[in-house]
């Protein structure tokens, strides 16, 4: 196998752990979506344990996880106030539970973090919705990530001409 194709193959496994990181973390915070009164640090310790829903998953995919969800914990605020921002008309909270999962971990990641492009962040949020929502749900977040992507274009051209 040439060094090119080891490097490939390296690179694709690292982005199906980072997949699977994600597709942990929609799982957790969807649980803690329909059960608000669960103790969060308990619940997610238990989702990640040995015996645990992830008991097999590579620790790599764990701790990704991990740092992602409470990211997203700290910041749920920020990211929900951006969406009530971009979605007129829609509360957060009449959204079905994994599109709005979907979103706020893609509204972390691409624009709050800044560790994922932005086209890449869409094709996730299209494979996570797919994977785990309704019929409409990967039509449904792909028009919001568009929508997300015009308020910050309009917000950066509107900060550059001051």
């Amino acid at each position: 196998m040439s060094k090119q194709s080891k490097k490939k193959k390296t690179i694709g496994r690292k982005f199906e752990a980072i997949h699977r990181s994600r597709e942990l973390a929609v799982q957790f915070l969807c649980s803690l979506d329909i059960r608000p009164e669960q103790d969060f640090s308990q619940s997610l310790e238990l989702f990640l344990s040995l015996d645990g829903f992830v008991q097999s998953d590579k620790p790599e995919v764990k701790e990704r996880c991990r740092n992602l969800v409470l990211e997203f914990w700290n910041r749920r605020n920020e990211i929900d106030s951006l969406l009530l921002r971009v979605l007129t008309g829609w509360r957060p909270e009449r959204m079905v539970s994994v599109d709005r999962t979907v979103l706020r971990l893609m509204i972390l990641e691409a624009f709050i973090l800044k560790t994922i492009p932005i086209g890449a962040a869409i094709k996730e949020a299209q494979n996570l919705a797919n994977d785990f929502g309704t019929e409409d749900s990967q039509r449904f977040v792909n028009g919001v990530m568009f929508k997300i992507i015009k308020y910050f274009e309009a917000e950066n051209s509107g900060s550059s001409g001051q």
